[in-house]
């Protein structure tokens, strides 16, 4: 799928969720009102109620209940006979036919005066089925909007340059090879290509995922979505359109999106196994009332569509969402936002981690560590950095929050700042040969007569880190650290945070293989990350947790988003996942076990609409009150 097909396809995509979240409340509303008569009746079993009222409110649940069901239930009823059509069967096939057949009964019973219909189940039923179906097209329908969020960032113009010196603004999908591009300052790059004149800096947080800019030459090579924060630079094209590596990216999400999307819920999967066995006891019971039994055909339809009614798997059906929202609510009290309906059982799941470095160990802005202890050096380069709008300069603000503006001063784009005599800049600006490289990035003051004064800044590491980084590893989870950052300043992080492996100037692509690598290994890795580049690593990975600064691409991509500099919050989710893991297993069991033992009652032919609604109501209580222990548990610390 090429990326651009994601757009033309998310008009179709959002109508489909509008019309599914339309039948879920024409199905909710429908089913309150029904269940309020169906109760009216069910009180009137005492005989307080007479004939002819019992059967006015048969019918009025009837004139609810059965347009109800033919609006809501389009979704189940097309694929059903889509499926049908084909030759072969799926879920929807066994749902449309027993709503269909509790309706057709219903009404049946309705027109021959019997005390019980079953209009109530069928539509809450659907309402039911409607919320998975609805939650599900939601978490599938990510896809689009991270491909969309990361197709917002290519610019959509862009500047060419021709051979007599004219400009003329043309669209970046009929930009060709060896066209020629002026980029303005704070102009996103519309192609890759390698910059032919001029010298500036570059936002590149899109490839690298690096918060400092990064100074471009002749000669240097530039990428699609990079942002020129200096001077205007020409660039010559040498991949447009859907070969740029902004192109890439987007098809490196879709990709990684579809595969999760094949990933099935536990609920589903129980859900596989459980309705054959239903429909196939009641077509038995049918026919063993009516062959063996000696009862007419439509009463051993009403036993028989019984038997549907009281499995019906309101139960199954609340398993998995009670515990998904008790969950989500005792992470939201530690700042994360779970994005994915299957994100907990796949959390649950995870068995190795990898961590992108800035933003993510670190808190993605640098900050000034040492100065070489000359605070007369300090106060004038935080004049002259007054001046200008790079992170580094503005760091050197942040240190000395009180100094004045140097007047008249010169910024050079991409290389430092001027003021008469004195630089403050990189150290080939500075006339600096002899700098070491220690994994940081500095920043040079030369003055007359004055030894140069090399200020270093780091991107500190997140305050709980070490402590994050000792839990997962108690708690036996492999840790990884995978950034497009040079060797020096990925080590430097790896050592602070207590992280033994780690891989530098690894680019978005190089990511995805390395957790495709894993994944063969049997591997269920949680991406951590926070960069653009880091977004088809989190589309790819079993599990993925972005921050909440993070870019909105980003964190469309990862399947929970984390709040505050802590790291811990990563830690309780995967404790929590856990647990809630246990409980959705402890609920479907619970489920299962309640509605099947009410199936022998429904088969002699001992249960109207009463019982059964008492039964699904009671199996609905217990699994709530099984999932409601999560969230009296007090947040932990570690993961179990």
């Amino acid at each position: 799928m090429a990326p651009y097909e994601a757009v033309a396809a998310a008009a179709d995509d959002d109508r489909e969720t509008r019309e599914l979240l339309r039948s879920l409340a024409v199905a909710g509303f429908a089913a309150a009102n029904v269940m309020l008569l169906s109760v009216a009746v069910w009180s009137g079993e005492d005989g307080s109620m007479g004939d002819a009222t019992r059967a006015l409110f048969h019918w009025l649940s009837a004139a609810i209940a059965l347009p109800a069901v033919a609006y809501a239930g389009r979704p189940f009823f097309r694929s059903a006979y889509a499926a049908l059509k084909a030759g072969r069967t799926n879920m929807d096939v066994p749902i449309s036919i027993g709503v269909t057949l509790a309706c057709l009964i219903s009404l049946h019973e309705a027109w021959v005066g019997e005390r019980h219909t079953f209009f109530d189940s069928a539509i809450t039923l659907v309402f039911f089925l409607l919320i998975g179906r609805y939650l599900d097209r939601r978490a599938r329908g990510r896809a689009r909007q991270s491909v969309r969020a990361l197709l917002a960032l290519a610019s959509r113009s862009a500047t060419v340059l021709a051979a007599d010196g004219t400009t003329t603004s043309r669209r970046v999908d009929t930009l060709q090879p060896g066209d020629v591009l002026l980029v303005a300052a704070g102009e996103r790059l519309g192609a890759d290509g390698v910059v032919s004149e001029g010298a500036s800096a570059l936002d590149t947080a899109l490839v690298s995922g690096e918060s400092v800019p990064v100074n471009v030459a002749p000669g240097a090579k530039v990428f699609a979505g990079m942002v020129n924060l200096g001077a205007p630079i020409r660039v010559r094209v040498t991949a447009a359109g859907e070969r740029t590596l902004l192109s890439e990216i987007v098809r490196l999400v879709e990709a990684a999106e579809r595969g999760r999307s094949r990933f099935i819920a536990i609920a589903d999967r129980v859900a596989r196994a459980y309705a054959p066995v239903v429909h196939l006891t009641a077509l038995l019971t049918f026919l063993g009332w009516m062959l063996l039994g000696g009862l007419p055909w439509d009463r051993a339809l009403v036993i028989a569509t019984a038997v549907l009614i009281i499995t019906c798997p309101c139960a199954l059906a609340l398993a998995v969402p009670v515990v998904q929202v008790v969950a989500s609510t005792r992470l939201l009290r530690t700042g994360v936002l779970l994005l994915s309906p299957t994100a907990l059982e796949r959390f649950a799941g995870v068995n190795y981690v990898v961590l992108d470095k800035t933003g993510t160990l670190t808190l993605g802005r640098p900050e000034l560590v040492a100065g070489d202890g000359d605070v007369e050096a300090l106060r004038i380069a935080a004049s002259l950095a007054a001046n200008s709008r790079h992170p580094l300069a503005q760091a050197l603000i942040r240190a000395t929050p009180d100094t004045a503006t140097a007047p008249d001063v010169q910024e050079h784009a991409g290389q430092g700042l001027k003021w008469g005599d004195v630089r403050l800049g990189s150290a080939r600006f500075c006339g600096i040969t002899d700098a070491a490289d220690d994994g940081r990035s500095e920043l040079w003051l030369t003055r007359p007569d004055c030894t140069p004064v090399r200020f270093a800044f780091a991107d500190r590491l997140r305050p709980d880190a070490a402590v994050a980084v000792a839990a997962l590893g108690a708690a036996n989870l492999p840790i990884e650290v995978l950034s497009g950052d040079r060797p020096a300043a990925v080590a430097r992080v790896a050592a602070e945070a207590g992280i033994a492996h780690w891989r530098a100037e690894v680019t978005p692509a190089g990511k995805t293989r390395r957790l495709a690598e894993l994944a063969a290994q049997g591997r269920r890795v949680l991406m951590v990350g926070d960069g653009l580049n880091d977004a088809p690593a989190l589309a790819a990975a079993h599990a993925s947790i972005s921050p909440a600064t993070a870019a909105e691409a980003t964190q469309n991509a990862a399947d929970a988003v984390f709040q505050g500099d802590a790291l811990l919050p990563v830690v309780e989710t995967l404790q929590v996942a856990r647990r809630a893991d246990r409980l959705v297993r402890q609920n479907l069991a619970l489920a299962l076990l309640y509605n099947l033992s009410a199936v022998p009652l429904a088969i002699i032919g001992d249960v109207t609409p009463l019982i059964a609604a008492i039964a699904m109501s009671s199996s609905s209580l217990l699994v709530i009150g099984n999932a409601l222990r999560l969230g009296a548990r007090p947040p932990a610390r570690e993961v179990r």
